[in-house]
């Protein structure tokens, strides 16, 4: 099972993030097959996939980027290998800082806002407080707004805790400078952090009376749970309608939302876990159509983030495990 690569060991065959389907990034062989190069590249894909995809914002592209870890992993003399953890990460690290690279000059022509894609997530990354804040919609966006080293610097020490003298070898940095990126990602990360960061259960008790609000065109219900200067965007990419440029102001949103979502069946707005958090789900006619996530602070919803570009949903029929 598998293609072999140049130098005689087998390729996982391409099937998602941890095995599941949809995606490039590597699975086992079958009983057996699995030589130890394949084992260890299994035994932390989770976490590899985490890695990309906190630096990325894009599932599909985190895919990629291990599906590139793999082939040149596959070529290293596991043997001279002390640290097969450390050694993947800096080489996903390395292929996730060069794609993310390229990403920013294609999202320069992207049409409309662009947001993360959202990933259907399974309860233990809920359980994970450090891991659900660090992959959550509102803070993917923050990341966003670092340079690429320093979102590398920041997802791989405040994250994953790695050593400062790892994080140079993996972004090609010495250690002090690491040091010094480290500092300046925490204080531009902690100025756009949430004001009063919610329990899950916060969420889910805002969330809920905003989908009650909002299924049934509750004007005044969702005033009471949007904040004065919460923010809405959505992502179409081109492909489906979306708000053009983000919409600001409870007044503003509350139409806005009590119009749309109104026509839609309250059946059709389901809650779900979406990168640890609960957010919404609109599904029409059984398939996807909205994932709006949200960002809860002091009680009330200050963003919304509705994600319609179809290229973007399809990490949202089968939760994607996540790892630090």
């Amino acid at each position: 099972m598998g293609e072999t690569t140049a130098n005689g060991r087998k390729q996982p065959v391409t099937d998602g993030p941890g095995g599941h389907g949809g995606g490039t990034a590597g699975r086992a062989p079958g009983p057996g097959a699995a030589d130890p190069a394949t084992e260890a590249f299994v035994t932390h894909r989770n976490l590899l996939f985490t890695v990309a995809y906190e630096m990325l914002g894009s599932a599909a592209d985190a895919e990629d980027v291990l599906q590139e870890t793999w082939l040149r992993w596959a070529g290293v003399d596991g043997a001279s290998v002390r640290d097969p953890r450390a050694y993947l990460v800096r080489i996903t690290t390395r292929q996730a800082l060069g794609r993310l690279r390229t990403l920013g000059r294609r999202r320069e022509s992207y049409v409309g806002p662009w947001l993360p894609e959202p990933l259907l997530t399974t309860p233990d990354v809920a359980d994970d407080v450090e891991l659900a804040e660090s992959v959550s919609m509102a803070m993917l966006l923050v990341l966003e707004t670092l340079t690429p080293t320093e979102r590398a610097v920041f997802v791989l020490r405040e994250v994953f805790d790695v050593g400062y003298d790892e994080i140079a070898g993996a972004v090609g940095r010495s250690p002090a400078a690491v040091r010094q990126i480290a500092h300046r990602a925490r204080g531009h990360v902690a100025a756009r952090r949430p004001r009063g960061a919610a329990s899950p259960a916060e969420t889910r008790r805002a969330l809920e009376a905003f989908r009650r609000a909002a299924g049934t065109g509750d004007l005044q219900g969702l005033l009471d749970v949007l904040a004065p200067d919460v923010v809405l965007l959505g992502d179409g990419g081109g492909l489906r309608q979306a708000v053009p440029r983000p919409v600001l102001g409870a007044d503003k949103v509350a139409r806005l939302l009590a119009a749309g979502l109104g026509r839609i069946a309250p059946s059709s707005l389901r809650p779900a876990e979406v990168n640890g958090w609960p957010a919404l789900v609109v599904r029409l006619d059984g398939t996807v159509d909205t994932v709006m996530a949200v960002r809860i602070d002091d009680g009330l919803v200050t963003g919304l983030y509705a994600v319609r570009n179809p290229e973007k949903l399809s990490h949202m029929d089968e939760a994607t495990p996540l790892r630090r």
